[in-house]
């Protein structure tokens, strides 16, 4: 009689860097043992906010939204999304600089997310903004408004640093360029996060299996860029395989020291902003 597998439950984007992590797991080409991975594919702003209820036992969380979620869930110390002084970007129809920023409307990919904590650090200051979806963000503003609401300007992650351009849209900031000027280390966007409650031998084995699925896609680049090509909006061979190279890499492998220290320096500037309301400490898997 075949013993019943533990489900685990993975929530990640439908994006090429995603995609690409989670080939492998996705796809059958390692051998998960003990364990039976189903995987939903939904943004990470509402994978921010479905954390809260603690109902994926693998989630990828914006380091942002960590800080509301540390009771429940531990940090992968692999499967980082990390920005090596380039990161989230704001764009606006016409030239602008960053003080000019601070009195308009701009359309965020949700407030979780770290792209809009980085861009309050920006601006030292709150701001007017909208939330849109991120995929819509470019349309909103090219367009000026979105749902009837005027937008300004548009904070965009995703495949849209590669794209903007396309849309004869201009670069305000590069919020991943900043924070490195700003502290020398690389941008923590994203993370894999553990549901606690699994216990420690069963939040290893994740661990280990999601490293695993990395190692797989990096070592048959072509065959995981292959499947990761359908998430990829907009994007052609080319720049499909710039994308997913700006995000994973030797930072998804394993955060390392300054991965840590900038997750730990995020985190505690977004608390003294006054973004954050606890003094967050970040707990990976050892």
């Amino acid at each position: 009689m075949t013993a019943t597998k533990q489900l685990i439950r993975v929530g990640h984007s439908p994006d090429p860097d995603d995609a690409f992590m989670f080939h492998a797991l996705a796809n059958d080409k390692i051998d998960t043992g003990d364990y039976e991975f189903t995987h939903e594919l939904v943004d990470i702003e509402t994978l921010n906010r479905r954390a809260f209820a603690a109902e994926l036992e693998l989630t990828a969380v914006s380091i942002h939204a960590y800080a509301f979620l540390h009771d429940k869930y531990l940090l992968c110390s692999c499967g980082a999304s990390m920005g090596d002084g380039y990161g989230p970007m704001v764009v606006a129809k016409r030239a602008l600089s960053v003080d000019e920023l601070r009195p308009l409307v701009i359309a965020v990919p949700g407030k979780l997310t770290s792209a809009y904590l980085a861009l309050r650090l920006c601006l030292d200051a709150d701001f007017a903004c909208v939330e849109v979806p991120f995929d819509q963000i470019i349309p909103a503003v090219v367009a000026g408004e979105f749902a009837g609401q005027p937008i300004d300007a548009g904070l965009i992650i995703h495949e849209g640093q590669l794209t903007y351009s396309d849309h004869d849209l201009r670069l305000v900031v590069d919020l991943g360029k900043w924070w490195q000027d700003e502290t020398g280390l690389p941008l923590p966007l994203g993370a894999n996060a553990v549901r606690k409650d699994l216990g420690s031998e069963k939040i290893r084995d994740i661990q280990r299996l999601l490293k695993a699925s990395i190692e797989y896609g990096l070592n048959h680049r072509a065959e995981a860029l292959a499947y990761a090509q359908q998430y990829g909006r907009d994007l052609d061979d080319k720049k499909a395989d710039e994308f997913v190279g700006m995000y994973v890499n030797d930072w998804t492998l394993d955060f390392g020291p300054p991965g840590r220290e900038a997750v730990a320096q995020f985190l505690a500037r977004g608390h003294a902003a006054g973004v954050l309301p606890k003094m967050v400490v970040p707990e990976f898997v050892s």
